[in-house]
């Protein structure tokens, strides 16, 4: 069974994390999640955090300034594994870059977290600075 691995990318900014409001995707959409997406053939998971940097928000992500801090191991529409990454630094100034899966970003305090952000992201972001391992959904 292949089950879809994720990463999800934590850039924090006097003490708000960024957020982006999916739309056009059909999945989650018109709710809030941390920037990310899947993990390609050949692909690490920091290179994974590096490209989806890029692809969706347009800054630049050094892998020396990455670290992976929790896990969630979630029942969605399939079995799916997300893993979430602490960007330490990055170059460039967070836009949306990608505005046919994306209509919104939002610095917002992980204590404040807008009502329509996606349920286990919600639940990760209220996780301890980890390493943490969660189950969601089961």
């Amino acid at each position: 069974m292949d089950i879809p691995t994720g990463v999800h990318i934590l850039l924090e900014r006097e003490g708000k994390v960024l957020l982006q409001r999916r739309a056009g995707t059909g999945f989650f959409d018109g709710l809030f999640s941390l920037p990310g997406g899947h993990v390609e053939e050949g692909e690490s998971l920091l290179e994974t955090a590096r490209r989806e940097a890029r692809e969706e928000l347009d800054i630049d992500l050094a892998l020396g300034a990455l670290t992976l801090f929790g896990a969630v191991h979630r029942r969605s529409d399939t079995h799916r594994v997300d893993f979430f990454v602490r960007a330490g630094a990055w170059q460039g100034e967070p836009r949306i870059a990608e505005p046919g899966k994306c209509d919104r970003l939002v610095w917002a305090a992980p204590s404040a977290l807008p009502v329509e952000t996606v349920p286990y992201i919600r639940a990760a972001l209220g996780q301890s600075r980890g390493p943490w391992i969660l189950e969601f959904g089961w």
